[in-house]
């Protein structure tokens, strides 16, 4: 299994990379700085929204998965997903990201 990078630190290099990028980002809710799991909900222009959460695959790598779906869904179908997820995990991150593409500012790939 690969080390993992404390989920403040990487959420502040996320941070920076969609800066560097001109991307709107803004943290949503504040998670555990250690070990917190962390959620992105994108928004696109086009509408619709995507969720993606942080798993990691049988060979313990590390990867994201669309939460909501292959298909972006409307944002109160997004948001009542991350709120679910909040209800069972306090110390999770919540990172909007105004971009429908970031899997140039990943570091880890997003399944299909």
């Amino acid at each position: 299994m690969e080390p993992r990078l404390k989920s403040g630190i990487w959420v502040q290099a996320l941070i920076r990379r969609c800066d560097r990028a001109a991307i709107g980002i803004v943290v949503v809710a504040h998670g555990d700085v250690d070990a917190g799991a962390i959620l992105l909900k994108l928004s696109g222009r086009a509408g619709g929204c995507t969720v993606l959460a942080q798993t990691r695959r049988a060979d313990g790598a590390a990867v994201w998965m669309r939460a909501t779906g292959p298909i972006p869904v409307a944002e109160p179908d997004a948001d009542a997903y991350i709120a679910r997820q909040r209800g069972r995990d306090p110390d999770l991150w919540v990172i909007e990201i105004e971009s429908e593409r970031v899997d140039i500012l990943l570091d880890t790939p997003i399944l299909p």
